[in-house]
């Protein structure tokens, strides 16, 4: 895309599915990267992958404040300004079986997990993007990643990982407003029914036919349909797009 050329980014959960496919398009699209997991096998699998030069992996635990801020000062130090925060790292627990807890039998082991690693991670990764952000950057973007479970109620989904993604829809509007007057856009965007890893914890490729029958548009999502949503999220084009949710589950959830 036109205007990306050379601009740094933060990329969190960069090896999962969803993850792994940013990481791809925004390289394609001439942005440095600085891919954030805490898998460093699939962090070096990740990094020949990516098109472009000067891409860096770093291994971080997103709900560990001292780590989120030793990564963005390696990824300063490495790259420069940070232009772009994309935060997909995220983390779904369910039973052996893939079926979820219910909330009376949800412990609070699971439920912490669960907010520290999708809720406070995001929050996180924007306040400490939000604190460095330098006057010479024009445009920055945070995309953050939700579910269509927040908007939902969910049905595979725990109500620890449907919070904490609701968690996350109301930092990207609260970051949006406080942000907005240095020209930086904060945008999130809602999976639906997404082929990526964490689908298949509850669904199995069985019963892809039938879940796909839910679909309006037929078909179960792709990394790189959530990836093309992203792209656009942080290129010039969406410059007047902030503080919105942007679904990409197939018609899934219209209103």
């Amino acid at each position: 895309m036109v205007g990306q050329e050379r601009r740094a980014a933060v990329v969190t959960g960069a090896s999962g599915g969803i993850g792994a496919a940013i990481c791809k398009g925004l390289a394609a699209d001439g942005v440095r990267l600085a891919v954030l997991d805490r898998d460093q096998e699939a962090l070096e699998a990740l990094l020949p992958q990516l098109a472009g030069t000067g891409h860096i992996s770093i291994v971080a635990d997103v709900s560990d404040e001292t780590e989120v801020r030793s990564a963005f000062d390696r990824t300063e130090a490495a790259l420069g300004d940070i232009a772009i925060l994309v935060t997909a790292a995220g983390v779904l627990m369910l039973r052996p079986d893939g079926s979820r807890n219910l909330v009376a039998e949800t412990d609070l082991a699971e439920w912490q997990k669960t907010q520290d690693i999708n809720a406070t991670g995001t929050f996180l990764c924007c306040r400490e993007f939000a604190a460095r952000l330098p006057e010479r950057v024009a445009g920055g973007r945070i995309v953050t990643l939700s579910s269509v479970a927040a908007q939902l109620g969910g049905y595979r989904s725990s109500a620890s990982y449907i919070a904490s993604k609701s968690a996350v829809l109301g930092l990207t509007k609260a970051m949006a407003r406080e942000i907005a007057p240095r020209a930086v856009t904060v945008n999130a965007v809602a999976p639906g029914l997404i082929d990526a890893p964490m689908l298949r914890l509850s669904l199995d490729p069985a019963d892809d036919e039938r879940a796909s029958a839910q679909i309006p548009l037929g078909r179960l999502g792709t990394p790189d349909d959530v990836a093309a949503a992203v792209r656009f999220l942080v290129s010039p084009g969406a410059s007047y797009i902030t503080g919105v949710t942007i679904d990409v589950n197939g018609g899934y959830r219209m209103q």
